[in-house]
């Protein structure tokens, strides 16, 4: 059996006025991610993750910033962009662990929610996802609500 780990981080400022969204949810907040696709912090970490597992570089490589096609676009879509590349190279997704750091909003309360919907465009099973989220005790840049950050690890195997 062919086991692969791989890991991802992803940062965004934040900033008034904008959508936040994070693991396909939009939540209710005055702030949200300053960013050429939606923003998800989450998800993009995510995807880093699984691309890692196999050496495939990150999602700035295959969904570059400077391409308009990817201007404001949804994460579930590169998400899953990502999870075929996966399979098509004949691997399978154990597991995802992904933990987002941002003061607030709490987000606790969405956390069933953004497990659903990762499991949904994954295509495996909710308890095969895990979201955590944390605060940093008002510490660095996620504590001054400038900006948030993801890690995530994913498990693939053939």
């Amino acid at each position: 059996m062919d086991i692969r780990v791989g890991h991802g981080f992803d940062v965004h400022a934040l900033a008034d006025g904008l959508r936040l969204v994070i693991c396909g949810v939009e939540i209710e907040h005055t702030k949200g991610c300053v960013a050429h696709s939606d923003g998800d912090v989450a998800i993009h970490a995510i995807c880093d993750s699984l691309l890692g597992a196999l050496a495939l570089g990150d999602i700035g490589k295959l969904f570059p910033d400077s391409d308009p096609q990817f201007k404001d676009i949804d994460s579930r879509k590169l998400l899953k962009h990502v999870v075929d590349i996966i399979t098509e190279k004949g691997y399978t997704i154990s597991n995802i662990d992904c933990t987002i750091a941002m003061q607030r909003p709490k987000l606790r309360p969405h956390i069933d929610t953004m497990r659903e919907r990762l499991a949904e465009v994954i295509g495996i099973d909710v308890d095969r996802i895990s979201v955590k989220a944390t605060t940093t005790e008002h510490l660095g840049f996620e504590g001054r609500e400038e900006g948030v950050s993801a890690t995530a690890v994913a498990l693939i195997y053939r």
